[in-house]
């Protein structure tokens, strides 16, 4: 999970790591995470494990169940080393697979439900799963890989063929824990191979760092399993801590998502900073749980907020490919910035010599070493050689860095700032996205010829992902059609067709020379006279939309809309209007006509009122 901050002055001291690295002895190794969650079965049995929209388990239950789903996986010929499927919806059966693959000996590979088919298909195909925990009866992977309920039990008696009974697997630092797939620029996802000891490092490290509190807490499982931010999340389990797994319904609706927090009494929760925004509104007057943010850069405005009213949030940078976060800081102080590398981290800044970059604001390309380094990416031996090198500035025989491709400098107090990307890789609302598999993608569709893709702001703070296209498709058929092929966070908010792209002189797309995106909508809204409401609504979703015109029966998210954007949209609409307006008035309704009729109700309720502040929550945990 990648989180960026914009420069400012920092208020803490300089962190450990140096510009010009001095030699580093190896980390040692923390304790297993298996290990870990047998110490809090056996210390609190009846404290609640998992909430679910499912049901509940405490942790003796937790314990029978991943044991029992466990047994079955070996009594399928699940051995240690080898890769498991999870394709569940969040429900209470998915930490409970997890687990259960981790006590097999095997690691597990999340295929999102959903995903489109195709998708799914090729990961477990490439990750060649040895089983599958799915509540699918026929999930899309390949023929003859057994698929298991993520209730099933086997005998615990010997299993086939003689195998020894089950026995609870301690992993070995470099067992592979996970592999998940991220956006490849080759136009395929590609695996990342990350281990045991790397999952361990990262609960010792955070708990060092002082994210978790040293009373059991209650954490809001928010990220989808398919991003590496989950893994932070869920694991709290293994140290004891209460898991609220937040279901895609309540975790698309701000409203609901703010009720679940208080029902459970939610003390640690994971989100990206547009997620935030969102729920910031909500959570107005409440009493706000300690915040965990990455996945993209914290706006100031945001920073001073949170920093101004005393709320307990952290800023988290790092790859997948080092285990989720390897720098972190407190979110306190004037402005945004990066923080320091956790306990056990490395970080270099490199020129392309792979020297030190030295000297306050000299930039360099950010490398990331210690036991979070992930194995690589599996079946890509050449591409894992290229972004996994040997790191020359430790003792510890066969260490090696990781190149991440982010660009940054240290200010004259030490403390890292972001400063850009090396390649076309670009951050969207928490998801890393390649624009090459997003042109790939597009120029695999019937009707196009030539494709590109690049990022644009509609708004300021709202970036979204624009495609252009030569050939005789309609963007509208192409954006259909991508629905069906890839992921919606590689879904272009708009295609616009044209003659040709355009050249560099060396014969290239230059990206730079792309026109202003376009929509294939045509006509206008009704209007009820100049400044009337209808067409005031109208020029809003115009100008967040970044589209030229929109028709009463238009909706909102075939347009390109997300839930930043639906935000902005009501932000506008009560500062123009004065008016008590909610998310749900827009997320509730079916096109731009039922949303205008809604704020015309709320002109007729009266102004708005004032916004509430927001409230640190301070104490302590039961």
């Amino acid at each position: 999970m990648t989180t960026f901050a914009e420069p400012a002055a920092p208020t803490e001291p300089a962190p450990v790591a140096a510009s010009a690295p001095a030699a580093a002895p190896a980390a040692p190794a923390a304790v297993d995470l298996l290990t870990r969650l047998r110490a809090a079965v056996a210390a609190h049995p009846g404290r609640p494990a998992v909430h679910g929209v499912d049901g509940s388990l405490d942790f003796a239950a937790l314990d029978r169940r991943t044991a029992a789903l466990a047994r079955a996986l070996r009594a399928h010929g699940v051995r240690r080393g080898d890769r498991v499927g999870i394709h569940l919806a969040r429900t209470a059966d998915l930490p409970v697979a997890l687990l259960a693959t981790w006590r097999a000996g095997a690691a597990y590979v999340p295929l999102d439900p959903a995903y489109p088919a195709e998708r799914i298909s090729f990961m477990a195909a490439d990750a060649r799963l040895a089983a599958v925990v799915s509540t699918d009866t026929a999930p899309p992977v390949p023929a003859g890989v057994p698929v298991l309920r993520p209730d099933t039990e086997a005998p615990s008696a010997d299993g086939p063929e003689g195998d020894a009974p089950f026995a609870d697997f301690t992993p070995h630092p470099a067992d592979s824990a996970y592999v998940i797939y991220t956006s490849g620029s080759t136009g395929r996802p590609k695996g990342v191979e990350v281990t045991h000891g790397g999952v361990a490092h990262l609960a010792d490290a955070l708990a060092q760092r002082g994210a978790h509190r040293p009373e059991p807490a209650v954490v809001g499982w928010n990220a989808s399993v398919s991003f590496d931010a989950s893994v932070p999340q869920w694991t709290r389990l293994c140290r004891g801590d209460t898991l609220v797994v937040i279901d895609d319904a309540r975790r698309a609706d701000p409203l609901r998502l703010a009720a679940l927090l208080a029902e459970y009494g939610v003390t640690d929760l994971d989100l990206t900073p547009s997620h935030w925004q969102l729920l910031r509104e909500p959570l107005a007057g409440a009493r706000v749980p300690r915040l965990f943010m990455g996945g993209e850069p914290v706006p100031g405005r945001t920073w001073r907020e949170l920093a101004d009213g005393g709320i307990e949030a952290l800023n988290l940078y790092g790859p997948t490919e080092c285990t989720v976060e390897a720098v972190t800081t407190w979110i306190t102080g004037p402005g945004p910035h990066l923080g320091e590398p956790l306990p056990g981290v490395r970080t270099y800044l490199l020129d392309d010599r792979l020297a030190p970059v030295t000297g306050a604001g000299a930039v360099g390309e950010l490398y990331l070493a210690g036991p979070g380094v992930a194995h690589g990416y599996p079946g890509h031996p050449g591409l894992t050689a290229g972004r996994f090198v040997a790191d020359p500035f430790t003792t510890e025989p066969g260490a090696r860095m990781y190149r991440t491709g982010d660009q940054a400098r240290r200010s004259a107090e030490g403390l890292l700032e972001y400063v850009g990307r090396v390649d076309r890789q670009v951050k969207l609302r928490g998801f890393r996205v390649e624009l090459g598999e997003v042109e790939h993608a597009l120029a695999a569709l019937d009707g196009v010829t030539v494709a590109a893709a690049t990022v644009y702001e509609a708004a300021p703070g709202d970036v979204r992902l624009a495609g252009y296209v030569t050939g005789g498709a309609r963007p509208a058929e192409l954006l259909a059609e991508l629905r069906r092929t890839v992921p919606a966070h590689l879904v272009p908010a708009t295609v616009t067709v044209l003659a040709a792209l355009p050249l560099t002189p060396n014969g290239k797309v230059d990206h730079r020379a792309l026109p202003a995106p376009s929509a294939d909508t045509a006509g206008s809204a009704a209007a009820d006279g100049p400044g009337g409401v209808d067409e005031l609504v109208a020029e809003v979703w115009r100008t967040v939309l970044g589209v030229p015109s929109v028709e009463p029966t238009d909706d909102f998210l075939s347009l390109g809309g997300h839930s930043l954007a639906a935000l902005r949209v009501v932000h506008l609409l009560r500062r123009k209007l004065d008016v008590e307006l909610q998310l749900r008035h827009l997320l509730d309704a079916d096109d731009l006509a039922g949303f205008t009729a809604a704020v015309r109700r709320a002109t007729e309720a009266g102004p708005a009122a004032p916004r509430p502040a927001l409230t640190a929550r301070r104490e302590a945990v039961r």
